[in-house]
């Protein structure tokens, strides 16, 4: 997940400061080893439960991608790619060649790692950088994917206009959001954010109008508050699993009860979402 400030030192202090441990390696490769994972012979599926940053996980990712209809032909960045799920499951479910994008250091390192360990290096180029200025030329990619990633970024315009900039004319950018709800008065630590001057959300009807403005039209749009707040139910009822994002996210039960109780209390809306480049 991409975490901006004002200038790019500031950018990697926050993001830094919000996800970097030093350690997320060292903890992925052990909580690896402990669930019974041969680490020096991965394979896709021993990673599913762990590198999806994002709410409902492989689940979510599945869904967008079958919604944006990403093929083996497309081009795709992943923008704000945290560990490096999302590339790894259209690479190796798909078999489209990825770009993927964060400025944290250490999950660049990690998402490295894992894509060799799984043999899919030869599909997907890791950069360190910022979604707000893309390193990349005009109509590079053909689908631009970002989950999770816009909630903390202050300048949206910014964001969807490289966002806009780097598709072909006939792109699509992929979204899976967190959005205001009606009562705005947030419980932190979320995941996202663990104090609420780092967190930016919008309704989504200004998300909306954001997209339109950086010229976007709608494909698809689905609130999909309502499920998703019941699927976190069962799975929050259910029996710790040895693999998850708390192996290498500070705090994550904390963080993940405040999610859902943000859920319940209408503070959050979450929205699925396709755009054309109009």
């Amino acid at each position: 997940m991409n975490r901006p400030s004002t200038g790019t030192q500031g950018k990697r202090s926050v993001a830094t400061s919000q996800y970097a441990t030093g350690s997320a390696r060292e903890r992925i490769e052990r909580a690896l080893r402990e669930a019974g994972k041969a680490v020096d012979s991965l394979v896709a599926a021993d990673l599913a439960q762990i590198e999806h940053f994002h709410t409902l996980g492989l689940r979510a990712t599945e869904s967008l991608t079958q919604l944006a209809a990403i093929t083996a032909e497309d081009s795709v960045l992943d923008a704000g790619s945290g560990i490096g799920g999302t590339a790894r499951f259209l690479a190796g479910h798909i078999g489209c060649r990825v770009t993927s994008i964060d400025l944290t250091s250490e999950y660049c390192e990690v998402a490295r790692w894992l894509n060799g360990a799984v043999g899919l290096d030869n599909l997907i180029d890791v950069r360190e950088g910022d979604v707000l200025d893309l390193p990349f030329a005009d109509a590079s990619f053909d689908v631009v994917v970002s989950q999770h990633v816009q909630m903390n970024i202050s300048d949206k315009a910014g964001l969807y206009r490289e966002a806009r900039r780097v598709l072909t004319p006939a792109g699509r950018l992929a979204l899976w959001d967190v959005t205001a709800g009606p009562n705005q008065s947030l419980r932190f630590p979320a995941p996202w954010a663990d104090r609420a001057e780092q967190s930016h959300l919008v309704t989504p009807e200004q998300l909306r109008a954001l997209l339109a403005a950086a010229g976007f039209d709608v494909l698809a749009w689905n609130d999909l508050t309502e499920p998703s707040k019941q699927s976190m139910h069962a799975l929050a009822n259910a029996p710790r699993r040895p693999l998850g994002l708390h192996v290498f996210v500070p705090d994550f039960g904390t963080k993940a009860a405040n999610h859902l109780d943000n859920l319940d209390h209408n503070r959050i809306r979450l929205i699925q979402a396709v755009l054309g480049a109009a």
